[in-house]
């Protein structure tokens, strides 16, 4: 373990034996580090965090501060942060309310570029990049390998379906589904992610499939319900096609538009 003599390490902070603290950090609460995680200066950890292992924490970076909610009253919420995180200058996460679910929590494998923010309740999946100034609102529910770009705003309560694409500069009021690409003041939905998804393996049959089944949704005559009963009987048993359809379904705040449509 290699704590910088400059930096404040509580009693109740459990860290791995080979963890590295860089200089001027402070780290207060009911903090727990695993191996191999190094955190650059200046960083500081507060309340209750669970950070993984093998995590990269770079200079300025705040994790665990109270949330941005006038309803907060202290309540013991916490932050998650998996395995193989690397979070980059400044970033901020705060921890969770009891209006909500008690965490924040961030995926193995994320990277969240410099001056993005996680808000209060919000649930970030495996593989995410938020990309420079990037900002979820509290609530906001991202999926596995998604990208949101730099500079945009995630509304509160919203959700972004896994293997989308958030373009930069982007405002998101709506939902975004699963396999999509979406961009604009008030984003609308531009087809599918095919090179993100190529990026990750689906091949050309599974890919097609969901361009077929985001035409039906989105750019046919249909009404969603009589588009969803269609593709659940030709794509039976499709996991992507399930996904896709499950999420529209379950949406409370509305799914974002295609942009031919908006």
């Amino acid at each position: 373990m290699k704590i910088h003599p400059t930096s404040v390490v509580g009693d109740s902070v459990k860290l791995a034996d080979d963890v590295e603290v860089g200089p001027f950090c402070i780290l207060e609460g009911d903090i727990e580090i695993g191996k191999g995680t190094k955190i650059g200066g200046r960083v500081t950890i507060k309340g209750k965090v669970k950070i993984g292992e093998n995590c990269r924490i770079y200079e300025g970076a705040v994790i665990g501060e109270d949330p941005q909610h006038l309803k907060y009253e202290g309540e013991e919420s916490e932050v998650i942060v998996g395995n193989n995180v690397i979070i980059r200058e400044y970033v901020t996460i705060h921890r969770g309310t009891k209006i909500d679910k008690m965490k924040t929590v961030i995926g193995d494998d994320c990277m969240l570029m410099a001056y993005s923010h996680v808000a209060h309740d919000c649930i970030v999946g495996r593989g995410v990049i938020m990309a420079n100034c990037a900002t979820l609102g509290g609530h906001v529910e991202v999926g596995d390998y998604t990208f949101i770009g730099g500079l945009s705003a995630v509304h509160q309560w919203a959700r972004i379906g896994a293997y989308a694409m958030v373009g930069g500069l982007t405002g998101v009021s709506l939902d975004i589904p699963p396999f999509t690409r979406a961009s604009g003041q008030h984003a609308l939905l531009y087809g599918v992610n095919t090179v993100g998804l190529q990026r990750r393996g689906f091949s050309k049959e599974r890919i097609s499939a969901i361009k077929k089944a985001y035409r039906l949704l989105f750019r046919s005559n249909l009404l969603k319900r009589e588009a969803i009963e269609k593709l659940r009987k030709e794509f039976e048993g499709n996991e992507d096609i399930e996904m896709l359809i499950r999420f529209i379904e379950t949406s409370k705040r509305g799914v974002a538009r295609d942009a031919g449509r908006g």
